[in-house]
Parts: C-alpha cells; structure tokens; sequence
C-alpha cells in the first residue's frame, strides 16, 4: 500500500502490512467470508476489495489526524508509537470481517477469536524477541474488530478510526454483485444492497475546520439510509467523533451537514 508506506517509511511495521496483505489464509478467509454474505446471506460485499478498502480508509484518516497533531491511544498512553497504532490498525481492517465466513450475528466476535491465532504467528514473525509490543498490539487489534460494529463500546483512538473507516465503505460498487444476482422476494440484507446502490462516492480529506471531512454524494435520496442509518451511527460511536466532519448531498443538490 503506497498510502502506508509513505506515512511508516521502510521498517518492521510497513513489513508486517505486506505480509498480512499476502498471507494465504487471511487471503482464503476473505474470499469465503464474501461468499457467504453474498451468496448465502444475500448482503453486500464483506470480502477482500471491502477489507482493503477499509484499511486504505483507515491509513488515509490516520495520516489527517497526524498532520493535525493528534496523538493515538497508544502514544498518549506511552505504550507504542504511532507506527504501531497504524501497524495494528491496519491488521486489523484486513481481518476485521472474517467471521462473516461462519455468520452475520455476531460476527465480529467470530473474527475476533479466528483472527488470535493470526495475529500471534502474524507479530511473532514480525518482532520475533519483542513480547510487550506483540502483546499491546494484539489487544488493540481486536478492540479494533470488536468495535466496527459500533454496538460495543470502545476507548481507544485507533479503534474508532476502524469504526469510522468501515462505515465509510458504502459506495455501490459494494452492492453490485449481489443487486446483479437478486431474485425472488425481499431478504434481510435488501435495504443494505440498495441504500449502497445509491452511493456515487465517499470522499475522506481535509475538513474545514476538523481534521477529518467525510463527504457522501448520492444519485437517490434512498442513500440517506447508509448516510443516517449506517456511517452517522459509527461516527456517533467513535471515540474519533470529535476530529470528524460530515457532509451529504444528493445529485447536485445542496448539502446537508451532519458534523
């Protein structure tokens, strides 16, 4: 990921990006955690491109709170540098989702616990001597998949910043595959492809007077479900609200400022 890069410069952290972006069963978990919310729970895509997705989100709204000055959990605690917050972060958002591979209820809690396992070969192999490192960002890696939900409480910076960026992935390019394959009667998921068919565009910058400005343009106001239902409800549950401003408009309407 350039975008990593250019905020960790070569180092173990960057390293341990590209092995987890590589490592065949996180690549395996992905695929069959998409299969089964499309196919079998006929919801929108949970599966590698959301993840990466996710992560990119993630690593683009790190490098606006560093610009700005603000500090991680883990580096106002004095337990870890921003590298790793963005290390573990990053982890994180590629494996937040894999517990869609066995159910949608709970789910975060089915990746939390597959996703032990990776995360200790994963940090062994990358700071093979360093027990206090491994061990801090483990545990911030799954408050960051237990969080994304935003029906969990969370603390830590870096933990809403994976809730947000999650939120964030909602253009229709998530729901095209299962709005190509609908058929027959309503389903549970119905709303969730739909809303995100509507979704021409999440734009994450500079806002104007906060660190973050999230701007959601829509082609249909059926869109307004995602923006109200979905992203302003993590927002509201991340501890990051604070640094974030939220924009949406419709077509070429004017838009409604929510943040």
């Amino acid at each position: 990921m350039e975008a990593a890069s250019a905020l960790l410069g070569p180092g173990r952290e960057l390293d341990l990006i590209h092995i987890t972006m590589e490592d065949e069963e996180i690549q395996a978990l992905q695929e069959y955690a998409n299969t089964v919310s499309i196919k079998r729970l006929h919801y929108n895509d949970h599966g590698p491109v959301h993840m990466r997705t996710v992560a990119l989100n993630a690593i683009i709204m790190m490098g606006l709170l560093k610009k700005s000055g603000i500090k991680t959990s883990i580096e106002t605690e004095e337990a870890g540098s921003f590298e790793d917050s963005l290390a573990a972060l990053v982890t994180a958002a590629l494996l937040h989702d894999i517990g869609m591979s066995i159910s949608r209820q709970d789910h975060e809690l089915h990746s939390e616990y597959m996703a032990i396992p990776i995360l200790d070969r994963l940090f062994t192999r990358v700071w093979p001597g360093d027990v206090a490192r491994r061990t801090i960002l483990r545990s911030l890696a799954l408050e960051c998949i237990c969080g994304h939900m935003g029906n969990r409480t969370i603390h830590s910076l870096e933990a809403g910043v994976l809730l947000v960026a999650d939120g964030c992935d909602m253009t229709k390019g998530r729901a095209r595959i299962p709005m190509a394959i609908s058929v027959g009667a309503a389903r549970v998921g119905d709303i969730h492809k739909y809303s995100a068919n509507a979704i021409e565009e999440v734009r994450i910058a500079g806002g104007l007077t906060k660190p973050i400005g999230i701007e959601v343009r829509m082609s249909s106001e059926v869109g307004i479900f995602q923006v109200e239902e979905i992203l302003l409800g993590k927002i509201s549950a991340s501890p990051a609200k604070g640094y974030i401003e939220l924009f949406a408009m419709v077509g070429n309407g004017e838009p409604k400022q929510y943040l």
